[in-house]
């Protein structure tokens, strides 16, 4: 099996509704996301590749133009949690090539969520 990633950037305003009273996360506040996008293959393509990292640029495209310096909760469906970003985004590029296996969205250096189906 071959596997390969890459990561991408953005940053974003959130709120996380329904929180118990004082919850920090339940006040408006934003973080700078790192997301891992990784594809797996059995077989190389003709030019060796699982997927040409040149080709993940439309996936920079839809964080660059529906997710960096937004307000997830205006342009997301569902809770704007790492979980469901990392499922969503997923989804997004799964459709894009068959090769995705998961995305991992972190949203600080020590905390990170991973979808995968």
């Amino acid at each position: 099996m071959f596997t390969i990633a890459k990561q991408f950037h953005f940053s974003a305003s959130h709120i996380l509704e329904g929180l118990p009273e004082g919850h920090k996360c339940g006040r408006l506040h934003g973080h700078n996301y790192v997301v891992e996008l990784v594809l797996a293959a059995q077989e190389l393509d003709r030019h060796g590749f699982v997927v040409d990292y040149g080709d993940l640029d439309a996936f920079k495209r839809i964080i660059d133009e529906e997710f960096d310096h937004r307000h997830l909760n205006d342009v997301m469906e569902g809770p704007t949690t790492a979980e469901n970003i990392a499922c969503q985004l997923y989804l997004r590029a799964k459709a894009l090539w068959p090769q995705v296996v998961t995305v991992r969205v972190s949203e600080s250096p020590r905390t990170w969520a991973e979808y995968r189906p």
